[in-house]
């Protein structure tokens, strides 16, 4: 019989990896194949691309983990290619067609409509989702035919626009906060133009900070050697780039990293990233003219 493959121990990776995650693999999928790469002991993603999707899928290792709800809370964009005429049971193209409709939308029918769909809209999620209704997810009923209340949910739409057209397709640009679900909005497009829709394809482009044209393909990733693959992470701190900084004095950093409180008069309310000296300490947040301590990075 055959030796097992052998395994190459964990080691403590920090840092953001900026993956392109293609289409046809789940974003744990996805983590699981870069983690084995890195050989990394901590890694997490920050926000499911499904199957379908491909493009920019941030992942954080080690003590990038800490900080990676930035990301999680950050807008999004996407290139959506929603084709008209089609309904499925998904709402994509991994769904069963169950409808059918014109197909010839016209372009300016649609950019006439669009505003509809830009700005804080309310949006009802899919059933095809992950969102849980009674400690089961929307998609466990969906798949038993189990028709369930779906409330919708207030989303930020802060650009939509036409880039490609070739009915009975459109490629959409769309840039949205967490929680837009894009094929929805390929499916209320499609009712506003009195006939039906579904998403065929969707591409990330950006998140937060980050642009798919800084992002590594995993192909490419598994021909690296270690150390080349570990010169493509970006600090642990980059996904806070839009956060102010607060710069603070050596014993003040070992305080914060100590869990202790600060004065912090002279600085408006809110939450800081904070270093010493261009070392990264952790995020803090001011209310009342102190400083607290929310989220620090180790020291060693």
């Amino acid at each position: 019989m055959p030796a097992a493959p052998a395994r190459h121990p964990r080691r403590r990776v920090d840092g953001v990896l900026l993956l392109d995650k293609p289409s046809g693999l789940s974003s744990n999928a996805a983590l699981q194949r870069a983690r084995r790469l890195f050989q990394a002991e901590k890694a997490g993603h920050t926000g499911t691309l499904d199957p379908l999707a491909s493009g920019l899928l941030p992942l954080c290792f080690g003590e990038a983990t800490k900080f990676a709800q930035a990301l999680l809370d950050a807008r999004k964009e996407y290139l959506a290619t929603v084709r008209f005429g089609v309904a499925t049971t998904t709402g994509d193209a991994e769904g069963v067609p169950v409808a059918s409709g014109p197909g010839d939308v016209a372009r300016d029918a649609l950019e006439a409509a669009m505003p509809r769909f830009t700005g804080r809209i309310a949006q009802v999620p899919p059933k095809h989702s992950a969102l849980k209704f009674e400690g089961r997810a929307y998609y466990e009923y969906a798949r038993a035919g189990v028709e369930i209340t779906r409330k919708p949910r207030e989303v930020d739409i802060v650009a939509l626009e036409i880039v490609g057209w070739s009915p009975p397709t459109a490629t959409l640009r769309v840039e949205c906060s967490k929680g837009t679900y894009i094929r929805t909005l390929a499916e209320d497009l499609g009712r506003a133009l009195g006939t039906c829709a579904h998403l065929a394809q969707l591409r990330r482009t950006a998140s937060g900070p980050f642009l798919l044209a800084d992002a590594v393909a995993l192909d490419t990733l598994e021909t690296l050697e270690l150390g080349a693959r570990d010169a493509l992470l970006h600090p642990i701190d980059a996904p806070l780039a839009t956060m102010p900084i607060l710069e603070v004095e050596l014993g003040e950093a070992a305080a914060l990293t100590q869990g202790r409180a600060l004065p912090a008069a002279t600085r408006a309310a809110g939450r800081y990233r904070a270093y010493h000296a261009n070392r990264f300490v952790g995020i803090v947040a001011i209310a009342d003219a102190v400083a607290r301590p929310v989220r620090m990075a180790r020291t060693d």
